[in-house]
């Protein structure tokens, strides 16, 4: 019994002690993504608030990544669907309109999203893919399109999260981030 309390407090202590590298490691798990490469098209997952998604998709275009980005998103903000929030919010910020594919679609998950957004790639002729994610995000996003559609190559892209990156253990919102991203991938591991 006291080699199993001096071992739960020798844990104890090294979790305290080493708690900055722990919790790092925990977030860069989260995050799997890597330089942009040519491809077909970009599309931007919806459920980003912030526009960092939709104007690191624009950005690509405008480096010469791909010609177009799909910007899809379901209709849940006072009547109108992310891509009619988005689209405008990039054009406001330089980005000219004709980056944009408007594609108004009801998903309220990663998993639905896929389903929904892969016959669209598809329709449009797509083979590779730039997948622009939140980064966090961009681990379980990838591997949910992957197996949504085996016949297409994804290249995650990350764009920037404001309270993520840096240390999410610091601030409210990244612990939520944080909590509900590590939360979502446990369900995925198991199917839920």
């Amino acid at each position: 019994m006291k080699k199993l309390a001096l071992a739960i407090l020798v844990l104890a202590i090294g979790a305290v002690v080493f708690r900055t590298a722990i919790f790092t490691a925990l977030g860069d798990y989260l995050v799997k993504a890597g330089p942009p490469q040519k491809a077909d098209i970009v599309l931007v997952l919806a459920g980003d608030s912030t526009g960092n998604r939709i104007l690191k998709a624009a950005e690509l275009v405008r480096e010469g990544y791909a010609p177009k980005v799909v910007v899809s998103g379901p209709g849940e903000q006072y009547d109108l669907h992310e891509c009619d929030l988005e689209i405008p919010f990039a054009v406001r910020r330089g980005y000219p309109e004709s980056y944009f594919l408007h594609y108004e679609m009801e998903a309220h998950s990663t998993k639905e999203e896929a389903e929904v957004d892969v016959p669209e790639l598809r329709r449009l002729g797509a083979k590779t893919v730039l997948l622009v994610t939140s980064d966090f995000h961009t681990r379980r996003a990838t591997k949910i399109f992957r197996r949504t559609a085996p016949d297409l190559t994804f290249y995650p892209v990350a764009a920037p999260t404001l309270y993520f990156d840096g240390g999410w253990w610091k601030n409210r919102e990244g612990q939520k981030t944080f909590a509900n991203e590590w939360m979502k991938t446990v369900a995925e591991w198991f199917g839920i």
